[in-house]
């Protein structure tokens, strides 16, 4: 059955690229109301943003969903990980601001606090997307490939990186995301950048907010932030936290295997478009019991959040 969060869920930070305080709060929603954003400091017009990605506006650093009044909210795309890891399906997330919180970089935070206050349980059944036939999406960059399940699972992923700087490398993981397996495995890996980009992009007004407490920073083969790495392949696992969130933005759970090479959060949605402009690639499957648990959310426990974070 679709979920919401039990109650309002709060929380209060700054925007990693603006710097700026933002509240947000995440409140329970009717089944069948999907993800949505409101911004509380606008007082007229249409105040709310949808969480999906024909909303997108494509940017290089983060997901921003932009509505047709032109209202905006940037960097969703941790928190949209964490609903989906939970699998809440409804939510109204009411926030101050242009930018949701960056907290410390991970989506364990929010994790964390929905676990707290539990999921309620709504009158209808989960709606998914079941992967028919493989699409993908190729750039100079990069790709990404969505393919059908194999028999009786949800969503698995295959993810692989490569980076010049010794810190990160080459990083390669794969991952069935069933039964709590991102808030176990991936809610607490953290943004990562290299020193000479934030440099560069504080230089242009940005990543304002970035701090070495709210991302991962390495330089060569040195990782600069305290404490050093959550996770050997950190950076890896938070590619595919983002690559989770950002695939939430189909409106419903993907059934499916998720392929990423050098993939961001443009190629990916690149992908969403691709699936939904064929569709006899996929079909909206009304989920019974079985397939329900295979999905990310199904069986999360709040003693599994890692406790590193």
């Amino acid at each position: 059955m679709q979920t919401t969060v039990r109650s309002a869920v709060s929380f209060q930070g700054v925007g990693l690229h603006s710097g700026k305080p933002v509240r947000m709060r995440i409140r329970p929603a009717m089944a069948e109301h999907g993800i949505w954003f409101k911004r509380t400091d606008i007082l007229f017009g249409d105040t709310l943003v949808p969480a999906r990605f024909d909303a997108v506006e494509i940017t290089p650093l983060c997901t921003r969903i932009v509505n047709r009044a032109g209202v905006q909210v940037s960097t969703i795309e941790h928190v949209m990980a964490a609903l989906a890891g939970c699998g809440v399906h409804n939510a109204l997330i009411e926030i101050d601001g242009p930018e949701v919180p960056i907290l410390d970089g991970s989506s364990a935070p929010f994790v964390r606090s929905i676990l707290a206050r539990g999921v309620r349980t709504l009158r209808a059944p989960v709606r998914a997307i079941e992967i028919l036939s493989p699409v993908s999406v190729h750039t100079a960059s990069g790709w990404a490939r969505l393919s059908p399940p194999k028999p009786g699972q949800g969503l698995t992923m295959d993810f692989h990186i490569d980076f010049a700087d010794a810190a990160i490398g080459t990083q390669r993981k794969s991952l069935n995301l069933a039964n709590g397996a991102f808030v176990r495995e991936l809610c607490d890996s953290r943004t990562f950048c290299r020193q000479s980009d934030v440099e560069s992009m504080q230089a242009n007004g940005l990543a304002l907010g970035g701090t070495y407490e709210n991302a991962v920073v390495v330089d060569g083969d040195k990782v600069l932030s305290p404490g050093g790495l959550r996770h050997a392949d950190e950076a890896v696992r938070h590619k595919m936290l983002d690559a989770l969130g950002d695939l939430y933005t189909a409106g419903q759970p993907i059934i499916g295997h998720y392929e990423g090479h050098k993939a961001g959060h443009a190629i990916t949605n690149m992908l969403l478009h691709e699936l939904f402009a064929t569709p006899e690639a996929y079909r909206l499957t009304l989920c019974d019991d079985a397939m329900t648990e295979s999905l990310p959310g199904s069986g999360v426990e709040r003693d599994e959040i890692p406790a590193v974070a």
